[in-house]
């Protein structure tokens, strides 16, 4: 049987979905097996403006959806054959983005219930009221355009988090490279400094010497700084392997190799109960390394340099700090922190590359947890990590 259009009968040799059709109409399919109300729900629903081509058996309804896009499909419930239950889970193997509406009588309104459970978005009941026909059509048409806008969202998404995985990584890859390449002219800078400091000892005017130190003290830096860039370049390379480990042990032998550094120095350490965790025992110790080495870096003027380490549970997560009397900073400069070379103290007054904190961040994060801080200038600042409790 061809289709039924709403403006003719059966016509053999004619496409009735493209009778009256208008470019960007909405596109229905109607299926019954009663000719009549068929018609008379096409006719109806085409003096709305909309594009209706009708069928009144379920087979020539999936082979249309072959061949035709179409937006909602209107199918009675109960009909010879396939019944509208079946042809809706058929239809949607052909185009999951049709959405279907059933048509049902007064005695069948729990079968219709039952369509709905398999993806029908609403029913109708026979005979039909055009005052309750339309905002249905009208509720299910406005739920699947929701839903088309959704799913290019959400592809527009995925594709945008492909292509910003990509870019990170060949970041990574580029800073890698440049980083790695530039050690060796570094290095054989320096060697040349370093001979000429020690084979022309008091043979070179004052000002020579001077110059030749703010050059050695440059190159260490910028050898430091390849250094942390290859570091923060090998994170997103490096797999995590967690273990259940010690924190409390963990910060213990840190602190105890930074003050090493600085023997002469007396700091009041005050070091609270720290929870263990699971983690990266390699990664996380690069973590209390940046803070730890903040708060006595910070605290280097201070007469009564005081540095206080501790914990407490929050939300299924434990919470670390590092609290110190130092330096602080600006609060409203705190989203800059975690980036990479951002430095809210200027170089004369503290050594540094601006590449510790965003390290910290990035091994945080990739634990599942989170960093922030909180300071007042001239006051001191609190770090804070969190790690889940069971990561």
């Amino acid at each position: 049987m061809q289709p039924i259009s709403a403006s003719s009968p059966a016509a053999p040799d004619e496409d009735a979905s493209a009778i009256g059709g208008k470019p960007g109409m909405i596109r229905i399919i109607v299926v019954d097996d009663e000719v009549a109300q068929m018609r008379a729900l096409c006719d109806t629903l085409r003096d709305h403006d909309y594009e209706v081509t009708g069928y009144t058996a379920a087979e020539q309804v999936l082979a249309a959806l072959q061949d035709k896009r179409f937006d909602l499909l209107l199918t009675d419930l109960m009909m010879p054959g396939m019944d509208g239950i079946a042809l809706l889970q058929a239809a949607h193997r052909i185009d999951p983005d049709l959405v279907a509406i059933i048509m049902t009588g007064e005695g069948s309104i729990t079968s219709a219930v039952a369509a709905m459970k398999s993806g029908a978005l609403d029913y109708i009941l026979k005979p039909f009221k055009l005052s309750v026909v339309l905002p249905v059509l009208e509720r299910a048409l406005a739920i699947r355009n929701l839903r088309m806008k959704n799913a290019i969202l959400e592809e527009r998404e995925r594709k945008h988090t492909l292509e910003l995985e990509a870019a990170l990584k060949d970041l990574e890859a580029f800073s890698y490279s440049v980083s790695h390449d530039l050690r060796a002219p570094l290095r054989i800078a320096g060697s040349y400094l370093a001979i000429l400091t020690e084979d022309f000892p008091g043979q070179l005017p004052a000002e020579a010497n001077r110059l030749l130190g703010v050059a050695q003290h440059n190159i260490a830096q910028m050898g430091q700084l390849v250094e942390d860039l290859l570091r923060l370049a090998r994170l997103g390379q490096q797999p995590l392997t967690k273990r259940p480990m010690s924190m409390a042990a963990l910060a213990q032998e840190v602190l105890a190799e930074l003050l090493a550094t600085t023997p002469e120095r007396e700091v009041d350490i005050d070091m609270g109960e720290l929870p263990a965790c699971i983690g990266d025992p390699g990664l996380l110790r690069q973590v209390y390394s940046n803070l730890l080495s903040n708060a006595l870096k910070f605290t280097r003027n201070r007469d009564r340099p005081r540095v206080e380490i501790g914990a407490y549970p929050e939300n299924g997560h434990t919470v670390y700090f590092v609290r110190d009397n130092g330096a602080g900073f600006d609060m409203r400069y705190a989203v800059k922190l975690f980036g990479a070379f951002q430095r809210l103290h200027r170089s004369s007054d503290f050594e540094g590359t601006g590449i510790g904190l965003s390290i910290a961040h990035k091994i945080v994060e990739r634990h599942g947890g989170r960093i922030w801080a909180e300071s007042e200038t001239d006051r001191g600042a609190i770090f804070y990590f969190s790690l889940p409790e069971s990561a």
